[in-house]
Order: structure tokens, then C-alpha cells, then sequence
């Protein structure tokens, strides 16, 4: 339970952040307006266009009398809103960080700067990140779909649907949006998507602190953009203390800016120190640091 009030801590820090910089609150605030517009304008068309979406639909229907017919594409044009109003939840983090991601990437950089030591860079050129980010959060958008699925399915339990299933659709929502908020500030620290996973699992109730109370403030749209900002570094702020567990428990795993393959000479050779793993390394040399896994499959 301490980790739970200290996700929800991280939360807060982040807003208090922001607030003691101004600078970085109102330019934080720019990519969330802009996917805000978006969002809004795609909304309104579902709302006017859900009908005639439905009616082409379900063709099978066109002769049934009333009320069935009525009832039956009322409640498949209320669902496909409401379905259409859950991805817009689960998606709006998503394409905020992919809108804003220099803004967001600078902002994290400048939290990690004032909480001192290292500050990490993943340099990478912009496009690369872009390429990184917007396939990450496919994955995480795909995952949230079928858990959304599976929960919806569930909802129509009797009583559980109704109790349980809620309370479990916000935690696995609150969970991914922190995996996408974190995102920012460990891509720039070199790790994975698939790691970024297990590190958050580590630490399960720090994860759900932080994520499920922005979960239910994010359903309020322009709350979701007041909050965006100080959530990125309120994220930041949460990876430092994630990262410091790693580098306990792996005490010689290099910084991103300590690695041996840091400082090369023009033709790209390390001028110091020497490949830690070479004596386990039979097959061809490395990929040079600056390019990360995917990069060296490339």
C-alpha cells in the first residue's frame, strides 16, 4: 500500500513541478490542446455519422418492425460512441506524446536536470524517436483493445459486471497510461518496450498510483490537458526512482551516457575502455552505442 501512495505522489510532484516552472507548463501545454481539437472534431463527426454508420451495418434489420428496430440500432449507435469515446481515453496520451514529442522529451530532460546527475539522451535523430514512440503506442493501444474487449464481455456478468469489472477497466487503464507517460523519459534511457513492461510489473502498486488517479481525471477532456504536462514530469520523476532499483540490482550496468562505446573517433572506433562482454561474445562485434537494438537489426 506504501507503494500505491507513493505512485499517487510521484502524481502530485510532477504537478507542483510545473507549477514552480511556468515556462515548461505552457509550452507542455500545446501538443494536448492541438489533440484535443482533434479529438473533439472526430467525436462530433461520430456523434452525426453513428446512425447512418449503424444502418449500413446492419442491412438484416431494415425490415424489422417497431420498436425492435429502433431499440436494436439505438443501442448499437449509443455503443459505437461510447466505443468510440473509450479509444479516444485510451489513444489521447498516445498521440499527445507522438504530437508533442520534442516538447515532452525537453521537459523530462529539464526534470532529470533539476533533480541532479545524470541527465540521459538516447541520441537518437527525431525521426527515429518519432518511429520508436508511435510504434510503442500501437502496441500499448493494441493491448489496451483487447483487454477493453474481454472487460466488455465481462460487463454483461451479472453483479461482477457491474462492481469488479469497472475497478479492473481503470487499473489496466491507469496502468498502460503510465507505461506511456514513463515512456519518455526511459526511451531516453535505452530501454525497451518489453523491459519498460517488466520494470513497471516490478512494481505493480507504484505503477497503479501514478496511473489509475490520471485515468479517471483523464476522462474530463481539457482536465486531461491541464494535467498532461505535470503528469510527463511527474512520470520522470518515477522512472528515476524505477531506474535507481535497476541499477541496484545490476550494479555494473553502464549509463546511457557512461557506456563504453560513448566516446568513439570519427571512423566510429571506441577510443576507451573496452567491450565489458567480450569475453562472452564469440560472434561479430557489436553495434557500436548510439544505435539500440532495433537500430543494430537495421
Amino acid at each position: 500500500m506504501r507503494d500505491l501512495g507513493a505512485g499517487f505522489g510521484y502524481l502530485v510532484k510532477g504537478q507542483q513541478w510545473v507549477g514552480r516552472h511556468g515556462r515548461w507548463f505552457g509550452i507542455g501545454l500545446l501538443p494536448g490542446l492541438i489533440t484535443l481539437v482533434l479529438y473533439a472534431g472526430a467525436l462530433v463527426g461520430l456523434a452525426y455519422g453513428a446512425d447512418d454508420l449503424v444502418s449500413w451495418a446492419t442491412p438484416f434489420a431494415a425490415d424489422w418492425s417497431s420498436p425492435w428496430q429502433g431499440l436494436f440500432r439505438g443501442f448499437l449507435t449509443a455503443l459505437t460512441w461510447v466505443f468510440g469515446l473509450f479509444l479516444a481515453v485510451v489513444t489521447f496520451t498516445a498521440v499527445t506524446l507522438l504530437v508533442g514529442q520534442p516538447f515532452y522529451e525537453s521537459l523530462s530532460e529539464a526534470v532529470d536536470r533539476s533533480e541532479g546527475g545524470e541527465v540521459p539522451r538516447s541520441g537518437l535523430p527525431l525521426w527515429r524517436e518519432l518511429w520508436i514512440s508511435a510504434r510503442d503506442s500501437l502496441r500499448i493501444v493494441i493491448r489496451v483493445a483487447l483487454y477493453g474487449v474481454l472487460l466488455f464481455a465481462l460487463g454483461f456478468v451479472p453483479v461482477v459486471g457491474q462492481t469488479v469489472v469497472p475497478v479492473l477497466g481503470f487499473c489496466v487503464t491507469g496502468f498502460f497510461l503510465a507505461e506511456e507517460l514513463t515512456a519518455v523519459a526511459l526511451q531516453r534511457r535505452r530501454v525497451e518496450f518489453r523491459e519498460r513492461l517488466v520494470m513497471l510489473r516490478g512494481r505493480r502498486m507504484l505503477t497503479l498510483g501514478f496511473g489509475v488517479p490520471l485515468a479517471l481525471a483523464f476522462l474530463v477532456p481539457f482536465v486531461a490537458v491541464l494535467l498532461m504536462p505535470g503528469a510527463v514530469a511527474g512520470a520522470t520523476l518515477l522512472v528515476r526512482d524505477l531506474t535507481e532499483d535497476r541499477d541496484e540490482a545490476e550494479p555494473g550496468h553502464p549509463a546511457p551516457d557512461e557506456h563504453p562505446y560513448a566516446a568513439q573517433d570519427p571512423h566510429g572506433h571506441p577510443q576507451t575502455g573496452q567491450d565489458p562482454y567480450a569475453s562472452r561474445n564469440q560472434g561479430p562485434t557489436p553495434a557500436p552505442y548510439g544505435f539500440g537494438k532495433d537500430e543494430a537489426r537495421s
